[in-house]
Parts: C-alpha cells; sequence; structure tokens
C-alpha cells in the first residue's frame, strides 16, 4: 500500500448485529470496522465482526502494527475483538483507545469483561500481541506521528465518541453512533465533520422508520440519512458515507435510499464491505473502488 495518501476500507458496515444472507451479500453483513491506512501508519475504528475479516487479510504481514479506535463498547463495536487473530501472535503490537465511562470503566476493561466467564471461553491475558491501552480524554486531540486524531462526545446511550483523522491537510470523520436533536444541529458533529473530505456517518434509519408513531426510534442512539444529509450540507463536507446500516435494510432497499440521497447530495456512498476510498495531498480527486 503507497504510503503517500489516505486510504479508507470498511470491513463491517452493519449496525446492531450481524446480519449475514443471501439479501445482504452486496453491502455486507458484518458489524462496524473500518481501517484508514494514513501514510505508514494504520488505524482502526471499532472491533465489530468485520474485525476478524480485517484480521484475517493482515495474516500475510509480519508483525502487525496498529492503533485501534473504539468508538464506545456497545457489543456491535467490540464483538469482533475476541476472533482478531493478530492479537494473538507474539510481535504484533497494538495501541488501543477508548474514552473512560462516567463511572471511569476503562476500554481495557470492557474488553476485558467481554472475554470472561461466562461470556467466553478464553481471558484477553491470552492474547500474546503487544497490547497497549490507552484512555484518551474527551474533546482532546491526539497526536502521534504525522497525524492527529480529534474527539468529540456524541449522543448516544451510555455515550459514545466521534473521530477526525487530520493528515497532510487531509481529513475524514468517523462519526457512530449518534443521534441528531429535534431542533437543531449537534455542535460536536459539526466540529468533527467540518469541511472533512470524507465523513463516515451514523445513517441507521430512515426519517419515516425514526418517527414511526408505532415503533418510534426516538432515545435509540441513531439517526437516518436525511439528517446525515443536512450535516454534509451545513459543515461543506466532500464526500458523504452512510454508515451503521440497520440490519433490516436488505441490498434493495439501501439501493433506493442510494437514489434518493445522490437526487439530494450528489457525493454520497452507502458504505459496503470491501469499498476503499483514496484521498492523496494536493488532489482534490476522492478515488473509490
Amino acid at each position: 500500500m503507497p504510503y503517500k495518501c489516505f486510504q479508507i476500507k470498511f470491513w463491517g458496515v452493519r449496525g446492531s448485529i450481524p446480519c449475514p444472507g443471501s439479501e445482504t451479500v452486496r453491502y455486507g453483513g458484518n458489524t462496524s470496522c473500518v481501517e484508514m491506512q494514513v501514510g505508514r501508519e494504520r488505524l482502526i475504528f471499532d472491533g465489530g465482526t468485520g474485525l476478524r475479516i480485517l484480521g484475517q487479510s493482515l495474516m500475510t504481514e509480519s508483525p502487525v502494527k496498529a492503533h485501534l479506535f473504539f468508538s464506545h463498547s456497545h457489543w456491535d463495536h467490540i464483538q469482533g475483538f475476541p476472533f482478531f487473530i493478530p492479537a494473538f501472535i507474539r510481535g504484533n503490537t497494538f495501541k488501543i483507545y477508548g474514552i473512560p465511562s462516567a463511572n471511569g470503566v476503562t476500554i481495557k476493561q470492557r474488553l476485558h469483561d467481554q472475554m470472561s466467564h461466562p461470556n467466553f471461553p478464553v481471558p484477553l491475558q491470552i492474547m500474546r500481541a503487544d497490547l497497549e491501552f490507552y484512555n484518551l480524554e474527551m474533546g482532546k486531540t491526539l497526536y502521534c506521528a504525522d497525524f492527529t486524531v480529534e474527539t468529540r462526545p456524541l449522543n448516544h446511550p451510555g455515550e459514545a465518541v466521534g473521530y477526525r483523522v487530520n493528515w497532510q491537510g487531509l481529513s475524514a470523520a468517523y462519526i457512530t453512533d449518534t443521534e441528531h436533536f429535534p431542533d437543531r444541529f449537534d455542535d460536536n458533529v459539526l466540529a468533527l465533520a467540518r469541511q472533512a473530505d470524507v465523513m463516515i456517518i451514523d445513517a441507521t434509519y430512515t426519517d419515516e422508520e425514526y418517527n414511526d408513531p408505532k415503533y418510534s426510534k426516538v432515545g435509540w442512539g441513531h439517526s437516518t440519512w436525511q439528517q446525515a444529509v443536512k450535516i454534509a450540507q451545513a459543515a461543506q463536507v466532500k464526500q458523504l458515507v452512510l454508515f451503521h446500516h440497520d440490519p433490516a435494510h436488505n441490498d434493495d432497499f439501501l439501493d433506493r435510499i442510494g437514489e434518493q440521497v445522490r437526487k439530494i447530495f450528489p457525493e454520497t456512498i452507502l458504505a459496503q464491505e470491501g469499498l476503499s476510498i483514496e484521498l492523496r495531498p494536493g488532489d482534490d480527486q476522492i478515488d473509490e473502488a
């Protein structure tokens, strides 16, 4: 992979629960996991079941080094971590970041609990890679190598953190899970999204689903594609990527959303497994494959 570019690859694009099957083969059924190659550094955002697939792809590399950022510790964002094979291999190194919860519980403790009895047969300690855990401070910027990572709180039950990666004048925002406010923009979301080259954002529902009087999703901690478009317009985002698809939305449903959203905001992609986006310093062109 070239070192003079900023590449984003999607390994898991669903929310809530994996949904493999014949109706989700094009967009994919794995839960949240996004890889960013930023110059010489590999960043991974969230450890849903897509992390297992990413791990398999890394088995040809030795040693493997990466920064792993968790938005929060709901199941769909951590459930792939116990199956991340590179973490079991001595000589690999992973710097793992998260925001402690209000009661002080760290991401290390959350991952440890997930792999403790009766949830899992083997403990976190069986992983032989060098796992370095870091507690981030909400709202502060992490300065690492030649890139920075900004953090902002998101409106989600139990709280989540949104990230923005900056490198050589390029930027990508990773904003999931988050629920919009009914009467105003979320200033934290706008701050992360401001003039970003790429904004990856929670678009779990449609407005109709979110406001359904029989089965309202208000308070569930997620947003809609219509609200994502409004954020993209207000923040002057170059490329909008709709993410964290509802497991009930099959390929055809997502195709229809894509048709609708591109009529309003043409520079929109619906995230799908295997999608790769490449940015280059000094180049306004955004390549996707």
